[in-house]
């Protein structure tokens, strides 16, 4: 973690993953979270994970991913005592997160119009499924339900394979992303105009800028989008295909990377042919091209494509598996795994670090994902 927000409390309310994952981050740059949870049980993600042995401690590894660097304590928000806890931690406090269904935390008298009274300085950050206004503002989110409705499913996969979902609850990390994005910009805010801000994180919102040229083309040039699997719609040959001994990736995409790829499979006739004369007449003939390419990839292995790919600057790699991703000797020098000693379970895991690396800030060791309520006596009797 950095100590970079190490002045600021931030008071989290949320639950299971984009929440948490907004918050996650604010933690990994130094913010002093406090994530307020309910009595019994906690977070949701608490019991959400492969081990089941860790689900009934209340320590699923949906939890341990998001929740390092943070302090638990249990508030009933529906106790009136509870409640004015809360409310003298808001006074203190920089940044408010939550991922209630809209209108819950008016019911709950914890929502912005409240808190400001009590600390004009506060931001105030809601995060849900489509916004706290609109015609879908009150619908039941999840990720799926969201991948569908903003059109990421309809890009994915082929016409025979069609719709098809992200592998990883996308919508939730991208909304859990723009929200702590837009609470840095309201930090920002603040020093300018000394008062805090309101924030409305929709993840539907945040998935369509996430839509990029597929989307542009559309609004721009009325051009919809074509299920090309896993082929890239921009250019030729750019996309998957198949090795000796498994697949590879290779992205061609301007002309000069095309012709180094001809001469390093040893077929500048390929250059001359008038079928992949420029980009356009590539994509036009690009089940013709891959067929080509396939055929002459497939006698040899994907280390030696590569290796030799390199030599000709063609953008190229192998696809990798998650366990193989993991133990990249690159992903350990970025230091994207953190091992974590866990005491309270006498045992360490790695957990993932944030992305940025800061050149002149160090990065200092981080506390492990707290227990449920871990940190109830302290903070309260500090009021």
């Amino acid at each position: 973690m950095y100590q970079i927000l190490n002045d600021l409390t931030v008071l989290d309310l949320t639950n299971v993953l984009a929440g948490p994952f907004c918050t996650y981050h604010l933690a990994m740059m130094g913010a002093n979270v406090i994530k307020i949870e309910r009595p019994k049980d906690g977070d949701l993600a608490r019991k959400l994970g492969a081990s089941k042995k860790l689900n009934k401690k209340l320590l699923g590894s949906s939890f341990l991913a998001q929740n390092a660097g943070k302090k638990s304590v249990i508030l009933d928000l529906k106790n009136k005592n509870d409640l004015e806890k809360f409310y003298k931690l808001a006074k203190k406090a920089d940044i408010v997160v939550e991922n209630f269904k809209p209108g819950t935390i008016k019911k709950l008298k914890i929502d912005y119009d409240i808190l400001s009274n009590l600390n004009t300085q506060i931001i105030y950050c809601s995060i849900s499924g489509f916004g706290q206004y609109g015609q879908l503002s009150n619908k039941v989110a999840y990720d799926q339900i969201i991948q569908g409705l903003s059109g990421v499913m309809s890009l994915n996969g082929t016409k025979e394979i069609n719709p098809l979902r992200c592998g990883f609850p996308i919508c939730d990390t991208v909304g859990g992303l723009t929200a702590t994005m837009a609470i840095l910009a309201a930090l920002y805010f603040r020093i300018k105009k000394h008062k805090g801000t309101y924030i409305d994180i929709s993840m539907f919102d945040s998935m369509l800028p996430m839509l990029g040229w597929a989307a542009s083309n559309f609004l721009i040039a009325n051009k919809k989008p074509e299920l090309l699997g896993n082929d890239n719609f921009t250019a030729a040959p750019s996309g998957t295909f198949i090795t000796k001994n498994g697949l590879i990736n290779i992205a061609a995409n301007e002309d000069k990377q095309w012709i180094n790829l001809c001469k390093a499979i040893k077929r500048n006739d390929l250059i001359l042919d008038v079928r992949f004369a420029d980009r356009e007449k590539r994509k036009e003939n690009r089940v013709s091209l891959n067929k080509i390419l396939n055929e002459i990839l497939k006698k040899r292995t994907t280390d030696f494509w590569v290796d030799l790919f390199e030599k000709y600057d063609i953008p190229s790699g192998e696809i990798l598996d998650l366990s193989k991703v993991l133990k990249l000797s690159h992903t350990k020098e970025r230091n994207m795994l953190i091992p974590m000693r866990l005491d309270y379970l006498n045992r360490t895991i790695n957990i993932i670090n944030i992305a940025p690396k800061f050149s002149n800030i160090k990065e200092e060791s981080v506390s492990p994902p707290p227990t449920l309520g871990e940190h109830s006596e302290a903070i309260l009797n500090s009021l």
